[in-house]
């Protein structure tokens, strides 16, 4: 028994260490986009930004986007708001620029309807959308001035189904922010090198694009609809299946969409509950195989945790693989914390190791369980 735990543990740490030096290659490989000379875009965007009790941050959302390089004349913003019981549609009203526009998501759905909201509220917009290509982001985000035009640049060079681009976290020096700022490093480094390597796709819906004619060959989110996270993901696999391989990776510094990380652990934890809650659901086979082998591997440190109260052996198998995993998970974060100026961050990488395990564990578990609080509604 000793020796096949030993040699089961050693396994999935060799493999987890390939996945790393396999990230940090695709990551390092993945060409920076930059604007042609003299660029001048045609493409009419969309911008649809779904909204629930986001009153206090709306507004530097959409200034935001009303202050885009992009020609006025070439986009709109739709913000649609998803049942709000804060001043969310107020603040939205009081912009007179004919560029914004305001849905109330109550005007097109019954209630008790569904359970996918933020869906439902991006369909809507769409719904009401003249664009040819969609971007979709959050109401608590904002972005960079060239955001547009380097998004327009992608579509028009490479024609893609859909583009997917960065999201980093503006945060505090709290030892809850550094830790999710820490990870969606990680996420973002793994999405961009993911999409290189073609080792699955990943998205984040803060900063997502995608053709309006591909999203309603592939039906919106029909058959997707009764999930009330994956308004990104899902999507991704359906426009996938609809054009393989041609989902496009924005890596510009000038199209990163900034946000504020969740306040405290507790909103921390039922927001990644929240994300794993649609990981049993993904038809993509090595994607379903990656994230196995994460979580596998980090539930090893909790199996080797237990052992070592009846053979010390295990104890000593445990520090050794958690000195590997650090060294291995450093090799691939630095160049990413590097390319979003966070370097600072890494000094705290290794003290949170074991709070980085136990949330791996906590969260794969309760999100293939499902169940999670999320915007004022319990969703099971």
């Amino acid at each position: 028994m000793t020796i096949a735990l030993t040699i089961i543990c050693i396994l999935l740490a060799i493999s987890y260490v390939v996945l790393m030096f396999r990230y940090r290659h695709g990551w390092r490989k993945q060409k920076e986009a930059a604007l042609p000379a003299d660029y001048k875009p045609s493409t009419f965007i969309s911008v649809i930004i779904p909204a629930r009790n986001e009153a206090g941050n709306i507004g530097a959302c959409i200034d935001a986007i009303l202050a885009q390089r992009y020609p006025t004349v070439l986009y709109e913003i739709i913000v649609v708001d998803d049942h709000s019981e804060d001043a969310t549609a107020e603040v939205v009203k009081e912009y007179t620029d004919e560029r914004v526009q305001y849905i109330d998501l109550a005007d097109h759905l019954q209630p008790g309807s569904t359970i996918a909201y933020k869906k439902a509220a991006i369909a809507a917009g769409i719904t009401h959308s003249k664009g040819r290509l969609i971007v979709t982001t959050d109401a608590d985000c904002t972005a960079p001035n060239a955001w547009l035009m380097h998004i327009a640049a992608t579509y028009e060079q490479e024609t893609p189904v859909m583009i997917v681009a960065p999201v980093i976290y503006t945060c505090n020096h709290s030892l809850v922010q550094i830790f999710q700022l820490i990870d969606v490093m990680s996420m973002q480094g793994i999405t961009a090198a993911s999409h290189y390597l073609k080792l699955g796709n990943m998205s984040n819906g803060a900063n997502l694009a995608f053709r309006k004619a591909s999203y309603e060959r592939v039906g919106g989110y029909e058959g997707i609809s009764h999930m009330a996270s994956g308004d990104d993901l899902l999507l991704m696999m359906k426009m996938d299946k609809l054009s393989p391989h041609n989902i496009s990776y924005l890596r510009s510094k000038n199209a990163i969409v900034s946000t504020r990380p969740q306040p405290d652990w507790k909103s921390f934890i039922q927001q990644r509950i929240r994300w794993a809650s649609k990981s049993g659901k993904y038809d993509d086979k090595k994607l379903t195989a990656i994230l196995l082998l994460v979580y596998l591997f980090n539930f090893s440190f909790l199996v080797l945790a237990i052992a070592a109260f009846f053979n010390i052996h295990f104890l000593y198998l445990a520090i050794a693989l958690l000195i590997v995993k650090t060294l291995a998970e450093l090799l691939f974060i630095t160049p990413v914390a590097r390319y979003f100026g966070d370097m600072w961050t890494l000094r705290y990488f290794a003290i949170l190791q074991p709070l980085h395990i136990l949330y791996i564990i906590v969260a794969g578990f309760l999100g293939f369980k499902g169940g999670y609080a999320w915007k004022g509604r319990s969703v099971k």
